[in-house]
């Protein structure tokens, strides 16, 4: 039995709205939580496997080249050593954003320093680990790698569908009272989830079992097939608990194709686990970007033309580069446009999605230049966005479904007490701190993905909901839960979650923030189904019926459920696919930031004293996970506005800091109370339930936000991230 719906038309029921049981929208806590904080959640490293071997990775040393020979015959059979894996497929780079099919690679070529080359198997890890480190690979090394994606000689291309030319932007430059044009870069960025990657492969006849830590089951199987040159069905993968993700397990990295050649070959289950500098140089980095940006404005603030150019980079021929100028064709106005990206083909680590990718670092960028854009015109930088909303989208011309973005402003603006601001730059000081208050805007697009779940009401009352979906710590298995006990009448306890198992109908995978409105939508379809089988039986109309707490009738005639069921259950599956609803409206989550900085006068230190943030992303399915989610994006802005870089040496494109000693992500004293406000909203548009996605609005602008406030405390504008002290200090005032 299957529902199964597409998404063309608005869906304005809003039928979890007054639910009897209140499960969702509510705080409610994770029903992983008690597994996760007592040790019993079982992540990819810690499955208990009988008779596993260890494998660790041996890597390039070189930047560009071949390789001419792998001396494993010296190693194999010493210190416990089973194994050399050599196989072509293992130098297949991994699919980013979530392929179906991993992209070929030549199978000596090297590409990038530190891309794997062997898999040294043994009896421990530390015997594997050492092996590896001596293993003797040979190179024939290629001259012409390229590592500076800014370099004159270095090749570029430009993606035909990312390049808009609208209006003459040079003319409006010329002819607008005020403009801003300039360039400003940020650095690349690691995902550096708490778990690494880790794969554990074993094998029974042709099917094979991996454990691994992946956020997109669904097109994960596909890639893994695909890799190993097998059918999909002969593979089971199993990720129910991920410790982090950020885009960096969107796609199969080294290590699953790798534990499974492996597990194959020498016929034991094989378990691969990337070092922290492993998970830095061999899964994916986001780009650095240059970005070009152009505004111009009349006396009256209102955007006349608007420009955003952007170099970003990856390897030769990866189809993935970062979208920078998503969020910038449609949040703002401005008749006259120019946006476009070039992608340079450098020797670095593979590219891909990490966290909001796009809108994380070309939001940021826009909101700087909006926030010089103000200055020069003299107007509040919250006024001047406002002005500058758009009625309908300034280049396909259609209109917006729910969009509470000048709500967001306004509320943000009250709470902040904006209006009491430092209004005059350099001009707050507070003995060696200089005190400054900046603000942005954030955008992020919202998709709807395709997904199935299973639910089924067994005979005793509860309730399971099956699907492949994952929680990489997003709380999956809560909102799920939440859905399925308000649609069922039924207590949380009475609900069992079970996710991450290929053998569940596929779910959207946990990526592009879809994963809760599209996993959601399918557990809301497929309890609406059996709503209707359960008033069959009571010879009601579903929507007369009322459902509370393992009970179902009309009026106060209300019966149990094992009554009604007489030991059978009802089982469906729901199924949704995204239809015109996304061609026909432009969807989009929308918020706010305000930030308060001390940057010391005399050091150049900077820190945040107080952050806010507003936001409105559709129907909120529980307010504690989703209000975590924007925590988790805003401190990462705190990140790159002050501290993330990866930095590579020129002189063959590995990365310098690839661990979290000296790759500097936030800690505790660095991250100062913060406030979260989820503005009331339903999108009728974007899903069944009006929800929307809200895992990655939290970054969009919110390093703007930082980095403004720098500004307005010390008058120095840093338009190359991360704002270091090394870039405040020369001009920092002298007294």
């Amino acid at each position: 039995m299957t529902a199964h719906h597409k998404m063309d038309e608005a869906d304005t029921r809003n039928r979890l709205d007054d639910m009897v049981q209140g499960l969702v929208g509510s705080p409610m806590d994770r029903p992983d939580g008690p597994l996760k904080v007592s040790g019993q959640a079982t992540y990819a490293h810690e499955w208990d496997v009988p008779d596993m071997l260890f494998g660790v990775l041996a890597r390039a040393t070189i930047s560009k080249g071949r390789v001419t020979d792998v001396a494993s015959s010296p190693l194999i059979g010493k210190d416990g050593v089973r194994a050399v894996i050599t196989d072509d497929r293992l130098l297949r780079r991994p699919a980013q954003g979530g392929a179906d099919e991993a992209p070929p690679q030549g199978s000596k070529q090297v590409d990038y320093f530190g891309q794997p080359i062997a898999l040294v198997v043994a009896d421990t890890f530390e015997q594997a680990r050492h092996a590896a480190n001596i293993l003797k690979i040979s190179y024939e090394t290629m001259a012409n790698a390229a590592f500076d994606p800014e370099a004159d000689d270095t090749p570029t291309d430009k993606p035909e569908d990312d390049q808009l030319d609208q209006g003459d932007l040079a003319k409006a430059m010329a002819d607008a009272p005020f403009t801003v044009d300039q360039v400003y870069r940020t650095p690349g960025h690691n995902s550096a989830a708490m778990e690494p990657h880790c794969a554990i492969a074993s094998w029974k006849g042709d099917k094979l079992t991996l454990h691994g830590s992946y956020q997109m089951l669904n097109f994960n199987i596909n890639e893994l097939a695909d890799a190993l040159h097998i059918v999909p069905e002969n593979i089971r993968m199993l990720s129910p608990f991920v410790g982090g993700g950020f885009g960096s397990k969107l796609g199969i990295s080294p290590e699953a194709v790798a534990a499974a050649l492996a597990a194959r070959e020498i016929g034991q289950p094989v378990c691969v686990a990337l070092s922290r500098p492993q998970v830095f140089e061999t899964t994916m980095r986001r780009s650095e970007t240059r970005q070009h940006v152009r505004l111009a404005c009349g006396e009256d603030g209102v955007l006349t033309g608007l420009g955003h150019e952007c170099l970003v980079s990856n390897l030769p021929e990866e189809e993935f580069y970062e979208p920078v100028t998503q969020a910038t064709h449609f949040i703002y106005g401005g008749k006259n446009r120019k946006l476009g990206i070039e992608v340079a083909r450098i020797n670095r680590t593979c590219g891909g999605s990490v966290r909001a990718p796009g809108e994380a670092v070309g939001m940021q960028v826009l909101e700087n230049a909006m926030d010089e854009l103000a200055e020069a015109a003299g107007i509040d930088p919250v006024e001047l966005r406002r002005r500058n909303v758009p009625d309908r989208h300034p280049e396909q011309d259609i209109p917006y479904s729910s969009r509470r973005f000048i709500e967001a402003l306004d509320e943000g603006a009250k709470l902040f007490e904006w209006d009491k601001r430092n209004k005059k730059p350099g001009s707050l000081r507070e003995g060696d701190w200089l005190v400054g208050h900046g603000m942005a805007g954030a955008a992020r697009v919202n998709i709807l993905s395709e997904a199935k779940a299973r639910v089924t009401l067994l005979a005793d009352g509860s309730a399971v909901v099956e699907t492949d979906m994952t929680d990489i710590g997003t709380g999956t298995y809560a909102i799920l839960t939440q859905i399925a006990g308000d649609m069922l009448g039924l207590p949380a306890n009475k609900v069992q979650t079970k996710l991450g198992d290929t053998d569940f109908p596929a779910g959207p995978g946990s990526g592009g923030s879809w994963g809760a409105s599209s996993a959601g939508s399918v557990v809301f379809l497929a309890c609406e189904e059996i709503r209707k089988k359960l008033a069959d039986k009571l010879g009601s109309d579903e929507a007369e019926l009322t459902l509370e707490n393992g009970a179902a009738g009309t009026g106060d005639a209300l019966r149990s459920y094992p009554d009604i069921l007489d030991g059978q259950e009802i089982s469906a599956i729901g199924h949704i696919e995204p239809g015109q609803t996304l061609e026909e409206m432009q969807q989009a989550t929308y918020g706010s930031y305000f930030a308060e900085v001390a940057v010391n006068a005399v050091t150049g230190e900077t820190r945040v004293r107080r952050m806010l943030g507003v936001f409105g992303a559709g129907r909120i399915l529980n307010e504690k996970t989703a209000t975590s989610q924007c925590y988790g994006g805003m401190i990462w802005g705190i990140g790159s506005a002050l501290t993330e870089e990866l930095v590579f040496d020129d002189r063959d494109g590995h990365i310098v800091n690839h661990d979290l000693a000296e790759y500097h992500i936030p800690v505790n004293l660095d991250v100062p109370q913060i406030q979260v406000v989820l503005l009331e909203e339903r999108d009728e548009w974007a899903s069944p339930i009006q929800a929307k996605g809200i895992g990655e609005l939290g970054i969009c602008g919110a390093a703007a936000a930082v980095t403004n406030a720098i500004y307005n405390a010390t008058a120095i504008r840093v338009r190359d991230y991360p704002a270091t002290l090394d870039k405040l200090l020369a001009d920092l005032p002298s007294h």
